[in-house]
């Protein structure tokens, strides 16, 4: 399964260089996986949160190739990827600007319960995985 975000880069998203600064990356990455997780389930992150399966980031690998820059138009194409288990998921995520690769990276997600404690992926999420 496939979403794609398009998204915009602001003054805000910039550095000194006039270049996203590099944790910006992340948060559009973030930004694509929530929607796409909303999309593909028709439930919102929050609706997944208060049924008591919270999503967090537990492992980020990016890979900066070029830079986005002020008011680029940019889109964010993230896939589910069939590694992982029942109690980890895979996604890799690109940035892309006019069919440029700007940047790159695989994320892993664990989701946990109330207390924090790692629990198993609902399985309307774990059924978006391709199969391996």
């Amino acid at each position: 399964m496939r979403g794609e975000l398009d998204i915009t880069v602001y003054y805000e998203d910039t550095d000194a260089m006039g270049v996203v600064y590099y944790a910006n990356y992340l948060k559009y990455f973030e930004r694509g996986r929530s929607e796409l997780l909303s999309t593909a389930t028709g439930r919102t992150i929050a609706d997944i949160n208060l049924a008591g399966h919270l999503i967090a980031v537990y492992r980020a690998e990016v890979t900066f190739r070029r830079p986005a820059r002020l008011m680029d138009r940019c889109r964010v194409i993230t896939d589910f990827l069939p590694k992982g288990s029942p109690f980890r998921l895979h996604m890799g995520q690109r940035l892309m600007r006019a069919g440029e690769l700007l940047t790159e990276g695989e994320i892993q997600l664990v989701c946990l319960d109330a207390d924090m404690r790692v629990r198993k992926f609902p399985p309307e999420i774990l059924s978006l995985r391709p199969n391996t």
